[in-house]
């Protein structure tokens, strides 16, 4: 079936921007910003946040690599899916393996991915972890944490890298959307034409 593009709606030209790093880097906390930022700027946006998608769809899957590709795999597709109909798709998951990331750019069409690197210094993690997970997995408490006992493979080469440890989330989210609008996604109308209907999106977030 052929998509239909929203984007005349908006004036903005719709993606999948794609928050990937290691866990508590701060890829949520940033999705939720620019989720609000994009809707303030008359966007359609949905949010894919890798644990609600695993809490909601993915509750049978482990922690091998095998499980956590097939769930990456499954947010992307979605993720295509919205980003060519004209909305603007936002998934903050690990997504630890660079080929699949790559796979899953492929599943989109030509500039409709953008893969955004969170990135942070190991201690800064383990310092801000309220949770003491980082240091739980670095005792050996926790097998399979990406990071420390899994693997996490970064990006090559993203289209926009973020530093949580030396950034603000203001900075960090100033960062992305400037990148946006210098590559056309946005449009420097901060209050673009809104429609009058609502288009209705899947609903896979909280």
């Amino acid at each position: 079936m052929a998509s239909i593009d929203a984007s005349h709606l908006t004036q903005h030209r719709s993606a999948t921007i794609w928050l990937t790093g290691v866990p508590g880097v701060g890829k949520t906390t940033l999705a939720r910003r620019l989720e609000a930022e994009l809707r303030s700027r008359g966007a359609i946006v949905e949010s894919l946040d890798g644990d609600v998608v695993r809490s909601l769809q993915s509750n049978d899957l482990g922690y091998s690599k095998r499980d956590r590709n097939i769930q990456v795999r499954q947010i992307g597709l979605t993720c295509s899916l919205l980003s060519r109909n004209g909305v603007f798709s936002i998934a903050a998951t690990v997504s630890p393996y660079r080929e699949i990331r790559e796979q899953v750019r492929l599943m989109h069409e030509p500039d409709r991915f953008i893969e955004v690197f969170v990135t942070c210094e190991l201690a800064n993690l383990v310092a801000r972890d309220k949770k003491n997970l980082y240091e739980r997995a670095l005792r050996g408490d926790i097998p399979r944490f990406t990071g420390i006992s899994d693997p996490y493979e970064a990006p090559a080469n993203p289209e926009i890298v973020v530093h949580t440890d030396s950034e603000t989330v203001e900075q960090s989210l100033d960062h992305i959307l400037q990148w946006l609008l210098r590559a056309g996604y946005l449009h420097s109308d901060p209050s673009p034409l809104v429609p009058s209907f609502t288009v209705p999106v899947l609903e896979l977030s909280v």
